[in-house]
């Protein structure tokens, strides 16, 4: 079974002095077109019922695809609320590494310290809000790059550079502002709803059904776990919102025929089956025997959904994870992180075939989620239908939006 650790670090206090209330002079104006934003962005989501059966049910309005407003409400109650994948741990499998990211206007850092304990934090100097890492790396320390404020791997305060004269500086309270943190199997996983880990949450079954519901036995059972080596990563900027991608993803084959002809080859479509489960779906297909080349093994091909935008694929010695992160309402950046039985590791034929086969199917979803992008642009669409024999995945990864967006 896969082993989940939590990992907490302290939460910095923020004061504000009553003197200093009255200074914001035209609250009213300010609360006025909050309430404006929120009442239109509530009216879009309403345009999607999911009570509604799949059979009768329209798809969400396509200005779910394309309006800055709602984009900004969805980074808000779906990115910002709950777990997210962010990366792996072999990133930071020595002490010291550290690596970056950034989701939505968040920049964060997670890092290993000196004795092993994984910390993630808001990447952003307590002084004058410069990022204090970039890419990813190995530093016993963070050095701001604008005045050298210096912060420790556990995201204390070491050194604030030229302070003589400051007054009610209190250094425990300007350390990195923490993010709260946790490993399953190989992923780690943020949630920047707040930065402390409260002991009660620490329990494994706790954490692991906020993320995966009741689908992490089924995930273990099917051979998504620590066992296999990361290889490498390839990252791709697609113009389309983050839903196109996801929405293709999900449609249980339906598109593999038209699009991916030379994948579509290899497979047994008539095979394909969905299964959702509470906060993920899973989507299995066979492969065809006796193939000149496989690369998906003799077990069926396990496609698995993580809500709101993580997915994994397990096929043959592989295991290829995509993580869709929003760039814009019309633009998203898709994470590929490739891993592989280490039996295979030294087939540098196998691997070059399988990942130029894979590039290939990644080039064709490009264009066509590109091409959808310009269609629900289009005057002349609003919303569609599911064709319910293959997109209940499609329906409950919409269902599950509406959720998050409604509260």
């Amino acid at each position: 079974m896969a082993m989940l650790q939590n990992f907490s670090s302290f939460h910095p206090s923020i004061k504000i002095t009553p003197s200093k209330i009255h200074i914001f002079t035209k609250p009213r104006k300010h609360y006025h077109s909050f309430q404006i934003s929120c009442n239109y962005t509530q009216k879009l989501v309403l345009e999607f019922d999911p009570k509604i059966p799949i059979e009768e049910a329209i798809t969400p309005p396509s200005s779910w695809y394309t309006d800055s407003c709602f984009y900004t409400h969805e980074l808000n109650q779906v990115f910002f609320k709950g777990w997210q994948s962010v990366g792996y741990t072999e990133q930071i499998k020595e002490p010291t590494q550290y690596f970056t990211g950034r989701l939505g206007n968040v920049e964060y850092v997670v890092c290993r310290d000196d004795g092993g304990k994984i910390h993630a934090f808001h990447n952003v100097c307590r002084h004058r809000a410069s990022p204090l890492a970039s890419a990813s790396g190995k530093n016993s320390c963070f050095v701001c790059p604008y005045h050298g404020w210096t912060y420790g791997l556990d995201g204390a305060l070491q050194k604030a550079t030229r302070i003589t004269g400051i007054k009610n500086f209190r250094v425990n309270e300007m350390g990195l502002v923490p993010v709260r943190v946790a490993v399953w199997g190989p992923f780690i996983l943020l949630n920047f709803e707040n930065g402390v880990l409260l002991e009660e949450e620490a329990d494994i079954d706790l954490v692991g059904n906020e993320w995966l519901g009741n689908s992490a036995q089924i995930l273990t059972d099917g051979g998504v776990d620590s066992s296999l080596s990361f290889l490498c990563r390839r990252e791709y900027t697609v113009e389309c919102n983050w839903k196109v991608y996801c929405d293709n993803y999900l449609d249980g084959g339906y598109h593999v025929p038209y699009v991916h002809k030379s994948y579509a080859s290899v497979l047994k479509l008539d095979s394909y089956s969905t299964t959702i489960l509470e906060k993920v779906s899973i989507q299995q297909c066979d492969a065809e025997k006796d193939q000149e080349f496989d690369r998906l093994g003799s077990k069926p091909a396990l496609y698995a959904f993580v809500y709101p935008n993580f997915m994994i694929s397990r096929y043959g010695p592989w295991m290829d994870t995509n993580l869709v992160l929003p760039q814009g309402p019309r633009k998203c950046l898709v994470i590929f992180d490739y891993f592989l039985d280490s039996s295979h590791k030294g087939d540098e034929s196998f691997i070059a075939q399988s990942l130029e086969d894979s590039e290939t199917v990644q080039i064709e979803d490009m264009k066509l989620c590109e091409a959808v992008q310009r269609g629900l642009e289009s005057p002349a669409f609003c919303s569609g239908r599911y064709v319910p024999q293959v997109e209940k995945a499609v329906h409950h990864f919409h269902s599950l939006l509406y959720e998050s967006l409604s509260n």
